[in-house]
């Protein structure tokens, strides 16, 4: 069975800019550029059956297209021992609103509601065990993070293989926004 997820993808010169941030220290293993994505909601694994009701009802998701910034870095959890390496965004209330609405769609299809507050972010890299001084200085050194705002005008239904290098992920279906260039869902 696929396990799935719902995201926004990232333009390549966003996707770029966050590559940047990936200094090596040890015990991290770096996001690829590729698998870079804001997720909206994990589903875990699902059947043919499920996939398909989820991906008929997120067709249902209306949303305008709107800007956003990313901003600020950090870890999870926070207060604890360093596992992700992060990148926030600045607030808006159009992605919890998208958020909101997908989280309804995967509620009306009979899937249990997400018990996790919703912490928009970009996960950079998953960290065994680091250096609690290289967690600091990365967070530091990058305490000015900030792209370029760019325009969320789709979401992606996304299955994911995890493998010895890391997840690999597949678009299943896109859904744009009633404003996007291209409106076929």
């Amino acid at each position: 069975m696929p396990r799935l997820f719902v995201a926004i993808d990232l333009p390549e010169p966003v996707k770029d800019d966050l590559l940047k941030l990936a200094p090596s220290f040890e015990g991290a293993r770096w996001v690829g550029g590729p698998e870079l994505h804001l997720t909206l909601r994990f589903l875990g694994e699902v059947d043919e059956a499920g996939c398909s009701r989820l991906a008929a009802a997120l067709c249902g998701v209306r949303f305008a297209a709107f800007p956003l910034a990313l901003s600020d870095v950090g870890h999870f959890p926070p207060g604890g021992r360093a596992r992700v390496l992060w990148v926030g965004m600045q607030p808006s209330r159009e992605l919890l609103l998208l958020q909101r609405e997908i989280e309804a769609a995967v509620i009306g299809v009979g899937m249990p509601a997400d018990e996790r507050r919703f912490s928009p972010h970009i996960t950079l890299a998953r960290l065994k065990d680091p250096a609690v001084e290289a967690v600091l200085r990365f967070e530091k050194r990058h305490a000015d993070f900030a792209c370029t705002p760019f325009t969320v005008d789709r979401f992606i239904l996304y299955s994911s293989v995890l493998t010895r290098e890391g997840a690999i992920h597949k678009q299943e279906a896109v859904y744009p926004s009633l404003d996007a260039p291209t409106h076929s869902r």
